[in-house]
């Protein structure tokens, strides 16, 4: 019995051996390009990433150098050095130059930083989020200037529930209210804010002020009564 099992477990592996050297006749042109192509892949994949964090480093430390200039004051150097980040360095550097360099220019010219955040905000390659960063710094620029109606919808757009930046647009739209004397507006966007389970603590706290002017209400200024005029002096002989 052993011998006959033993016979058989031979026959099997013969058989194998058999079929393994057919396939190998049969498909070793294939069998070899595919091994190759699987390590050019892997290299390549590799050499891919090496590529990749040597430039994330070139662009990291430009974009410091870039920073460095505009703390400095060197406006002129810092937009070119933020120019040539957005042009050839990787995505994620690129886009972060792009806000640094509208944040550096609304610095100088409000209109034109915000025309900056408004290119990134009408970019469908950037993320929803950051759109919506763009457009809430856009507003913020605007809106004491000379479009504040639409500084004004855009924060109102903004302030919707769930929205990212609700918070500091409710904010603004109630100051704004505040400013323009209309204390039942600025109350309403004042509310939404307590209202909100996740507002900050740190906004909460002024929340309180500003409710307080709200319930203070406008202040009425009595113009005084015109003194009566002085008696004459007395006249002496």
């Amino acid at each position: 019995m052993a011998e006959n099992n033993e016979f058989i477990r031979e026959v099997n592996e013969d058989y194998r051996r058999d079929q393994v050297a057919e396939i190998w006749r049969r498909y070793s042109g294939v069998i070899i390009a595919l091994a190759i192509l699987v390590v050019a892949a892997v290299g390549g994949w590799r050499y891919w990433q090496h590529d990749q964090r040597v430039r994330a480093e070139a662009a990291s430390e430009r974009f410091e150098v870039a920073n460095r200039l505009a703390r400095e004051g060197k406006s002129a150097e810092a937009d070119k050095a933020f120019e040539a980040i957005e042009s050839d360095a990787p995505s994620g550097y690129a886009l972060l130059a792009r806000f640094r360099s509208a944040t550096e220019t609304a610095k100088r010219d409000p209109k034109a930083g915000a025309a900056e955040y408004d290119a990134l905000a009408n970019d469908t390659k950037v993320s929803t989020g950051l759109r919506d960063l763009a457009r809430l710094r856009s507003a913020l620029l605007r809106v004491d200037g000379t479009e504040p109606d639409a500084a004004l919808a855009t924060l109102q757009g903004l302030a919707a529930p769930n929205g990212p930046f609700r918070h500091t647009a409710r904010e603004m739209l109630g100051l704004v209210a505040l400013k323009r004397g209309d204390y039942d507006g600025a109350g309403r966007w004042f509310d939404q804010i307590n209202a909100d389970a996740q507002t900050p603590q740190n906004l909460r706290q002024r929340i309180e002020v500003y409710a307080a002017l709200v319930a203070g209400g406008p202040i009425t200024v009595t113009a005084a009564a015109p003194a009566a005029p002085a008696a004459p002096p007395p006249v002496t002989r």
